[in-house]
């Protein structure tokens, strides 16, 4: 059941969970699910343990690494590939399933995920958008940086490096983290960490902004947050959700990595559970 699309050919495998971990009634319980990463990270980020726990809930889950990440980390350039390539390799993998697809994408793989959902693929059974992106652009991600981080900001304007907000564990620990996850923690998941494409940031600014007015209405859309994102706080995740047309969920005492941060393992449980709410829907929509 466990499938990682690669976009790189840089790409490293997962860890692999236990095959045991799967149980057989997931082909029939809900839809595939697809798990996109967000900006300076990849699959692993998803398999850590939140993709292995939606399979030991009974769902086929597949990762993607996006195009030139999942390669070697730390500051190396990884080019300058677009919003729109990434949208393209998930409409691809999202093509290729054989069945009904929930595509969930994380901060910048929700924007990505918000530009798929405008050109409305046949697979595509529902939308989860999780600390996304928004679709009126990243400029209040710029600001929070210049208020908060204006030497390592202006050093990645100008070498179009955006590695430099992520150099060091601590910064990972201020953007993505919330105070209850220890440092060793922190660590441990900032070293696989890559650099980012300032063409993709650029597109999230103002280049490329999703229309919530071009996906399908009848899609069954879900967004949520933590309370304690300094990236995406809760207002522009309520925002977000206002713009699709549904109610947000925030998640007290977490911040932006809601899928590695302390208290993740509520999240993947409504995961489960929502995915199994729309399954029946995405069946019929088959």
């Amino acid at each position: 059941m466990q499938r990682t699309w690669k976009c790189s050919r840089r790409a490293p495998p997962p860890p692999s969970p236990s095959p045991c971990a799967v149980r057989p009634e997931a082909a029939v319980d809900a839809p595939s699910i697809l798990l996109v990463h967000g900006a300076w990270h990849g699959a692993w980020c998803w398999e850590r343990q939140f993709a292995p726990r939606l399979r030991e809930l009974g769902h086929p889950v597949e990762t993607l690494d996006l195009p030139r990440h999942g390669g070697k980390p730390g500051p190396q350039s990884i080019g300058f590939p677009s919003i729109r390539e990434y949208a393209d390799a998930v409409e691809a993998a999202v093509a290729r399933s054989p069945r009904p697809v929930v595509v969930a994408g994380h901060s910048m793989g929700g924007f990505t995920v918000q530009k798929l959902m405008e050109r409305r693929p046949k697979n595509l059974a529902g939308a989860v958008l999780v600390a996304a992106a928004p679709h009126q652009g990243v400029i209040n991600v710029v600001l929070h940086l210049l208020r908060t981080r204006p030497l390592e900001l202006l050093r990645s304007v100008a070498t179009m490096d955006l590695y430099y907000l992520v150099r060091e564990p601590r910064f990972a620990q201020a953007l993505f983290y919330s105070s209850g996850l220890d440092a060793k923690t922190v660590e441990e998941y900032w070293k696989p960490m890559t650099n980012e494409s300032f063409r993709a940031f650029l597109d999230m600014i103002f280049l490329d902004l999703p229309s919530p007015r071009r996906a399908d209405p009848a899609l069954p859309k879900w967004v949520i947050g933590g309370e304690l994102d300094v990236i995406f706080p809760p207002d522009i995740v309520r925002g977000t959700a206002k713009a699709y047309g549904v109610e947000a969920k925030l998640y007290p005492d977490m911040a932006h990595n809601l899928m590695l941060d302390k208290g993740w393992e509520q999240v993947a449980s409504d995961f489960s559970d929502w995915v199994r709410s729309i399954g029946g829907a995405a069946r019929r929509a088959a």
